[in-house]
């Protein structure tokens, strides 16, 4: 019945730091782009593989108060090879990690950032002995 995750879709304050971001710097590709109704740019499609994007709303104004632990969307996890390679090339590009290298509970390795508008992303490579890799 249900194929997989379609998309993650973000609103964002200022689209080209964001495209720059995930295109420019996380190497995803800009698919396309949606108008709205009346010809004004409304959503960038960022493709992460096949059949896999994350949306880029125009025109974000609001940041929502912080408040410690949140009820709903925590973070977007994103499968590398390395970690190590992950972590450097984000440093390269002066992408600070909040998080850097380390082995999770799960026995995973990840590290973390955040992109411009402030959104978690963790880096994780998976550890065959992972329970993830055993599901």
């Amino acid at each position: 019945m249900i194929r997989g995750i379609g998309h993650l879709a973000f609103d964002v304050a200022d689209m080209n730091k964001s495209i720059d971001f995930y295109c420019g710097i996380l190497g995803f590709k800009k698919a396309f782009s949606i108008e709205d109704d009346h010809g004004n740019p409304w959503i960038e499609y960022i493709k992460v593989r096949e059949g896999q994007f994350i949306e880029l709303f125009y025109g974000a104004e609001n940041k929502p108060e912080a408040v410690k632990r949140p009820i709903g969307f925590s973070h977007l996890c994103l499968e590398v090879d390395s970690i190590e390679d992950i972590a450097a090339h984000l440093k390269r590009h002066d992408v600070p990690l909040d998080v850097e290298p380390q082995q999770g509970k799960d026995s995973n390795w990840q590290c973390w950032v955040k992109d411009p508008d402030g959104n978690r992303i963790e880096f994780m490579q998976l550890n065959p002995n992972s329970p993830q890799m055993k599901a």
